[in-house]
């Protein structure tokens, strides 16, 4: 008798911690989502044991980290505009910076707006879209927030202020700029941080009601300003200078013409390449503003823990794509090669990712239906990409052949207008440029990878490649579509 009131007990005990688990897992998990701007994969975490990004790596270290993913549109707006779309750049017609999503696809159902219509409060902090406004009010839940002010903070930069050679009224002043002693919040993205900070508390106050934050960072994005005492964390006469001998047998529109550096008031719009002690001074900015962005990243997951939030909330962090640093004398990004589209990709998901990485191809169409399936809502059918979620619990496993990226040319000399693809595979790039009005090839690229991971030589040229070269032209033929991993 005393055997079968035990065994009631226990009975009821687990009955009801099995209820209890059930209630506190029936909310749906919030996302946390860090949009960062021309964020290379060069962190700490990536190997990079130059670097100070304690905060990234600390989320390396509880999460997932992607070895290989890639942007489909090396600039910013085009993006971001494929990324929260879900769209590969043919669908979404996003080429450029400026033009807004929803003026290409004002119908698409948008990552935050199909959160926001399964019951997310869906917040834009900061840079997430390149242009504002877009997305709301159909994706956003308020009107997107942004830092007022401006870049600098130093009398000497403020003096060295120029009109933008390029439009007229518009202000742009040097490169760089040391904040010195200034507190973080002096400069936008600190802002931005705070608030994300104050939106958690309000949101931990609805226990609730799940949330869709997204946090962009304006940094590493020129001009690289930052407080002193993250420019003290380099020693610029320690920092190499990269060879600026660009790609054999690549054409010269291959390259950037980094235009975007040109604008500001200290380079010179005609230079051809910048001399030691410019190409430092600008790497130890780029630097400098990575690790006051890692510090912005690390207030917010400070807070999302003290608040009790870390537990349900999913966290993804990205840049929106790769950015050249004097790599092959060039600058900025607006290339179809290694440096511009290879990004860095974060998730960490309570009880799934503990510190595991994976060589596995990804790119950013790969987001939107990923976060939906581990948020346990639909996948919409005009998704392009697909989950990357089987590869938590097996790295190593057999992923999609190929990643796809393209950036458009022009090669003025000979008044061409070019379309570039170009096609990643574990070993390999591949990228054809093809002239817009004749639909006909102009030129080819084949770097391998695995002997050349610097991409110094294309190799298509070279007849032992031939089958590698077609099959690689077979995959460019798919980048409308994308090709799906194994099932």
């Amino acid at each position: 008798m005393k055997k079968n009131v035990l065994f009631i007990k226990l009975l009821t005990l687990a009955l009801l911690s099995s209820i209890s688990t059930l209630k506190a897992g029936s909310k749906s998990p919030n996302i946390l989502m860090f949009a960062i701007d021309d964020l290379r994969p060069e962190l700490r975490c990536y190997g990079a044991t130059h670097i100070h990004s304690p905060s990234i790596d600390k989320l390396a270290d509880e999460g997932f980290l992607f070895n290989q993913t890639y942007c489909q549109v090396a600039v910013c707006g085009a993006s971001r505009a494929s990324l929260l779309s879900g769209s590969r750049p043919e669908t979404a017609k996003v080429w450029d910076y400026y033009t807004p999503m929803r003026k290409r696809q004002p119908d698409v159902l948008s990552m935050p707006q199909h959160f926001k219509q399964h019951g997310y409060t869906t917040i834009s902090l900061g840079k997430v879209y390149h242009a504002k406004n877009d997305d709301f009010p159909k994706g956003w839940s308020e009107q997107p927030w942004r830092p007022g002010g401006g870049h600098y903070q130093t009398q000497a930069a403020k003096d060295a202020m120029i009109e933008h050679p390029r439009q007229k009224g518009r202000m742009i002043g040097p490169a760089t700029e040391n904040g010195g002693r200034v507190p973080d919040n002096v400069y936008g993205d600190g802002k931005v941080a705070d608030e994300a900070v104050a939106r958690l508390e309000g949101f931990a106050k609805q226990p609730d009601q799940p949330f869709f934050l997204a946090v962009g960072f304006s940094k590493p994005h020129l001009p690289f300003v930052a407080p002193g005492k993250y420019w003290d964390l380099y020693d610029r006469k320690t920092i190499a200078v990269p060879s600026r001998e660009n790609a054999k047998n690549s054409p010269k529109y291959a390259h950037s013409t980094w235009g975007e550096l040109k604008s500001y008031a200290d380079i010179d719009a005609k230079a051809v390449a910048l001399d030691d002690d410019k190409t430092r001074e600008l790497i130890h900015g780029y630097y400098a503003s990575v690790s006051y962005t890692d510090r912005n990243v690390g207030h917010v997951l400070d807070a999302l823990e003290k608040l009790g939030l870390k537990d349900n909330t999913i966290v993804i962090l990205w840049g929106d794509h790769g950015w050249y640093l004097g790599d092959f004398g060039d600058w900025c990004k607006h290339t179809n090669e290694e440096i511009a589209t290879r990004v860095p990709m974060i998730i960490r998901v309570p009880g799934k990712t503990r510190g595991q990485k994976t060589d596995a191809l990804a790119e950013f169409v790969d987001i939107y239906p990923s976060l939906c399936e581990l948020a346990g809502i639909p996948v919409p059918k005009h998704c392009q990409g697909h989950s990357f979620h089987p590869l938590f619990d097996n790295p190593g496993l057999k992923w999609k052949q190929a990643a796809f990226s393209q950036y458009h040319k022009r090669d003025g000399r000979r008044k061409l207008s070019l379309r570039g693809t170009s096609v990643r595979t574990q070993n390999w790039r591949y990228t054809e440029w093809v002239d817009r009005k004749t639909n006909k090839i102009d030129a080819v690229e084949l770097y391998d990878l695995k002997n050349d991971p610097g991409a110094t030589v294309s190799v298509h040229n070279h007849p032992e490649n031939s089958p590698v070269l077609k099959q690689h032209a077979e995959f460019a033929k798919k980048s409308r579509t994308g090709v799906a991993p194994p099932e």
